[in-house]
């Protein structure tokens, strides 16, 4: 099964200096390992539709009547990575927690998959989902702080809710796998966590590949 990586860091080609990347780089060895095909999508390295009105913005491209060059340029732009995006039914986001919530480029890509009609479809009474046919994903994410010691941080866990519900409740995938590490500028962070999380990744991946 084929598996695109969407890896959503600023500082994506910086591997040795974030948690993050350092577990996408072990998810790619372990996936070379298992002879399996994967695509890496470096959000911060693409073009990416932005949801605003400016003439090469989604809001004015989604405008049928518009038939201004720039507005052509971002259709086409935004059914490229739709397409490419329903070509995979194994998904992985690579991102770091950047002032509690998603980074931006994740909220654009976001803005150009989440498309009515071709994700999800709107009814009488909100929305049904249009992807149920096996697809997966999974969430690795590095957060300075934990958030599931029932403190004050829990209620601050924006970015895996929020992927979780669009993909899941929205767009219909059957399963949302989440590995993180967490509290990686705390003194719970010790020499031997990531060798840790790896090895929740590894017990995870067992389950997303089948």
């Amino acid at each position: 099964m084929k598996t695109l990586i969407i890896n959503a860091h600023p500082d994506f080609k910086n591997i040795a200096a974030h948690y993050s990347l350092r577990l996408q780089q072990y998810l790619e060895q372990q996936l070379q390992k298992d002879n399996q095909q994967y695509t890496i999508l470096n959000l911060y390295d693409e073009w990416l539709p932005r949801l605003e009105c400016d003439e090469d913005g989604l809001l004015t491209a989604w405008n049928d009547n518009n038939h201004h060059q720039e507005a052509t340029k971002v259709r086409q732009r935004q059914e490229e990575l739709l397409q490419q995006f329903l070509t995979y039914k194994r998904i992985v986001i690579v991102m770091p927690l950047l002032n509690f919530n998603i980074t931006s480029r994740m909220k654009d890509y976001m803005d150009n998959i989440l498309i009515a009609r071709k994700t999800f479809q709107y009814v009488h009474n909100g929305s049904v989902p249009l992807l149920t046919d096996g697809r997966k994903v999974m969430f690795i994410q590095a957060t300075g702080s934990i958030y599931t010691h029932d403190d004050r941080y829990a209620g601050l866990d924006f970015a895996v809710e929020y992927l979780k519900q669009m993909f899941t409740n929205i767009m219909g995938f059957d399963q949302f796998y989440l590995v993180r590490a967490q509290g990686t500028a705390t003194s719970y962070w010790k020499q031997d966590s990531l060798v840790a999380v790896m090895k929740r990744l590894d017990q995870e991946l067992v389950e997303f590949r089948k």
